[in-house]
């Protein structure tokens, strides 16, 4: 029986190498790719270097915000002018462009190696998990000084020391709070942004202002990414985050163009981004990828329990900002 297991393990990885090998080769042909992405460029030249160097296609990168890589998507295509072949970005966005046509459904070889929870039915695996918690300046509030909890940070003495990203800009500042309900229930969820807001915390762009502010102790805490405990952290900084068992994210997946001039690099491109080195790489810069066993530079990441972000239409953002404009602008 093992003889048997071992000679057909042994069929199925030398048919996905063929595979692998023809899909590089008809990619070749096609000769480039062009990708748009909100993936932060210094990560995504990591991922690129290391595709280029193994398949010999040359790879076009427009980054930008999630919002305004889906407002080019869409122009693009209502135009009948879509370039793009592949478009990395988070998960709101990417379902909306789902929606509206703009992928094909690609089913990568390396799905498999997601957990089940993390694969959508069309776009394929949710590769990373922005992940959002309490940041500090431990320089400034020690370990065993900083708050242990949400509920912590109404204390007296964090009033006026929490950095906040402003709720009524950032998607990612309006999904956390409006997400709150699912770590604490919705009337201690309201109950809570109102008392937060009462402790006058310093409203800030977004989740890298407040992070930034945290590492030079203007604000000493923060809401932000626990992602840059390790990127502002391997320059320097003193940063740490609150350990909560449970932390809100929101996901990112990677998706096939339905229009895609360069289909089986895209394809390749997929494949190779989905493997375990480019995960890696991506983790390297304190992304929470979702591949088990992989983690970013920061402890103890790996017993937090990530409960994702809602994803809100245009409605529902609209009625979200004008209740956090009451709450922490009146």
């Amino acid at each position: 029986m093992k003889a048997l297991l071992l000679i057909l393990s042994l069929a199925l990885a030398n048919t996905a190498l063929a595979q692998d090998a023809r899909l590089l080769a008809e990619a070749k042909k096609e000769g480039k790719l062009i990708i748009y992405g909100s993936l932060e460029q210094d990560i995504f030249e990591g991922v690129r270097r290391s595709f280029e160097k193994k398949a010999g296609i040359p790879v076009e990168y427009w980054r930008a915000s999630g919002a305004a890589v889906l407002e080019r998507v869409t122009t693009e295509r209502r135009a009948g002018k879509a370039v793009f072949d592949v478009v990395i970005n988070n998960a709101g966005p990417m379902e909306i462009m789902l929606a509206d046509g703009a992928f094909v459904i690609y089913k990568s070889p390396l799905t498999k190696n997601f957990p089940a929870e993390f694969i959508h039915p069309r776009l394929g695996p949710s590769y990373r998990l922005g992940v959002v918690g309490i940041v500090y300046n431990k320089s400034i509030i020690p370990p065993d000084k900083a708050p242990k909890t949400l509920e912590d940070l109404l204390k007296p003495q964090y009033k006026g020391k929490l950095a906040f990203p402003d709720p009524t800009r950032g998607a990612v500042s309006l999904m956390w709070p409006a997400s709150l309900y699912k770590l604490m229930g919705k009337d201690r969820a309201d109950d809570y942004l109102r008392r937060l807001a009462a402790t006058k915390p310093i409203i800030v762009e977004g989740v890298l202002n407040a992070a930034e502010r945290a590492t030079t102790g203007e604000t000493p805490l923060a809401i932000s990414y626990l992602k840059y405990v390790a990127t502002f952290g391997q320059k320097g900084a003193p940063l740490d985050y609150v350990r909560m068992d449970k932390m809100l994210g929101h996901s990112h997946a990677i998706a096939l163009s339905s229009k895609a001039q360069h289909p089986s690099a895209g394809k390749a491109f997929i494949d190779h981004f989905l493997s375990d080195d480019s995960l890696r790489i991506i983790a390297k810069h304190g992304e929470f990828v979702t591949r088990k066993g992989i983690y970013p530079p920061i402890p103890d990441v790996d017993k937090i329990q990530i409960v994702e972000m809602d994803e809100l239409d245009t409605n529902g953002f609209a009625e979200k900002r004008k209740e956090y404009r009451k709450i922490f602008f009146q």
